[in-house]
């Protein structure tokens, strides 16, 4: 991990969580879900995210989109620009279980030594990585961006899946197949997983 850039900064000292376990009467984590554009990511987390707060779990939803429009708008997709992304999000995502949220994470974050930095921020007894699982031919077929045809068309350099790598998971918590099964049946696999 990189060091603060200025040397005139003093970090607050850790502090124990379980006063917030009190407050929140509950476990918090970061679910990270991880996958190609248009395995249904973002459906899954969102649905996920409803059904944690219909049972009263505080919780929040980082989406790959929406903070790419905001806190890390000023990165692009390359590489080094990607391992920035996902750490910021892990940096965030931390704070947030600091203070007892569970949060749930939606980013296709292609490489396993970016997720592996990502376990390392927010902790081994917190990060709960889910593959988000879909043939690329499917995930083509929904596009629900049209990303995947700029890409075939040369207009996206770089596209994860095309040509950019995605490196599946090695040992994920979760691997949830969305070429067949529902999102209820997701959401389901995913509050078991807690």
């Amino acid at each position: 991990m990189n060091e603060p850039v200025s040397k005139n900064i003093t970090p607050m000292p850790e502090r124990k969580l379980k006063v917030n376990y009190n407050v929140y009467h509950q476990q918090p984590m970061t679910v990270w879900l991880t996958g190609l554009s248009g395995s249904g990511k973002s459906t899954i987390a969102a649905a996920f995210e409803q059904a944690l707060i219909s049972r009263g779990i505080v919780c929040a939803l980082l989406d790959g989109d929406n903070l790419r429009h905001g806190l890390n708008r000023d990165l692009g997709f390359s590489p080094e620009d990607r391992a920035e992304n996902i750490r910021r999000v892990a940096e965030v995502a931390k704070l947030m279980n600091d203070i007892g949220i569970v949060v749930i994470t939606s980013f296709i974050s292609p490489y396993r030594s970016d997720r592996i930095a990502a376990m390392n921020v927010i902790g081994d007894d917190n990060y709960r990585e889910v593959f988000i699982s879909a043939p690329l031919s499917v995930c083509e077929s929904r596009d629900p961006k049209g990303l995947y045809k700029k890409a075939r068309a040369g207009e996206l350099p770089g596209f994860t899946g095309i040509d950019a790598p995605y490196e599946a998971p090695n040992h994920p918590a979760l691997i949830i197949n969305t070429n067949g099964t529902t999102v209820d049946y997701a959401v389901d696999s995913l509050i078991a997983l807690r």
